[in-house]
């Protein structure tokens, strides 16, 4: 994905002439994740977030290489310089932080669970007790559900959301634990009319983090100021907003 330089505001020129040379690889994770980011027929990566990047990329001047990456060995690839950044939905916990950077949060939306219309449950430990929730391994949904539900609800792991909303349409789970404009995705096919969200999961920032944003190895300040810069930019001249209602009715920054 070759990007082009766009004269936003004097600052943001200065911090993209820091990195005007520079190829860029992007980190998307290598399982579908619409409507953020999935292979079309052509197999050429389309979604939301794959637009945000490119319009983030062409900001910040950066020339950027989508590099798709197992989701459960995306933060090794990142740390062992495979890849440059991270842009697959990654949420900023102190967790990860550990281990890597962030860029500013650009998207943040509540943490559902989405379960059979036909069962009485909402999105507490005692409703869920006796139930059989889905989680995608090596995510904050998988680290919540272990802290909140795994004393009374049988957890089952997937490699792939994709995967765990098969059997949840299929009745092998009870119930899901995602992001909720990933869920509204799934609940707008023929197989989703099975489901309904069931409600938001109990804030708890530790876990869930605190938006999404952009991971960058430790020390990469340019880089993670570049990308920072580009946000801002889009977010200032209205190319996010524009993006974001293609896919979506409401707004998914800073809820």
């Amino acid at each position: 994905m070759k990007t082009k330089t766009l004269l936003a505001t004097t600052a943001l020129i200065a911090v993209a002439g820091l990195a005007q040379a520079q190829e860029v690889r992007i980190g998307i994770a290598a399982e579908p994740y619409p409507p953020f980011a999935s292979p079309d027929a052509a197999g050429n990566w389309v979604g939301w977030e794959v637009e945000i990047i490119d319009a983030v990329c062409t900001a910040a001047a950066l020339d950027c290489v989508l590099t798709p990456t197992a989701w459960d060995g995306i933060i090794p690839a990142l740390v062992s310089g495979r890849i440059d950044t991270i842009m697959a939905s990654m949420s900023i916990t102190a967790d990860r932080m550990q281990t890597i950077d962030f860029s500013d949060p650009y998207y943040n939306t509540p943490t559902v669970i989405v379960g059979q219309r036909d069962m009485d449950m909402d999105a507490t430990p005692e409703s869920l007790a006796g139930k059989v929730l889905g989680v995608q391994v090596s995510t904050i949904h998988q680290t919540y559900a272990q802290a909140y539900f795994e004393a009374a609800t049988e957890l089952r792991t997937y490699q792939t959301q994709d995967e765990a909303n098969q059997d949840l349409a299929a009745g092998r789970i009870d119930a899901t634990q995602a992001d909720s404009l990933a869920m509204d995705d799934f609940l707008a096919t023929e197989a989703g009319a099975c489901c309904e969200v069931k409600g938001a999961v109990a804030p708890d920032e530790d876990i869930l983090g605190s938006g999404v944003g952009a991971g960058v190895r430790k020390g990469d300040d340019a880089l993670r100021e570049a990308i920072n810069a580009g946000i801002a930019a889009i977010i200032a001249d209205g190319t996010y907003d524009e993006i974001t209602a293609r896919y979506f009715a409401t707004s998914i920054y800073g809820n």
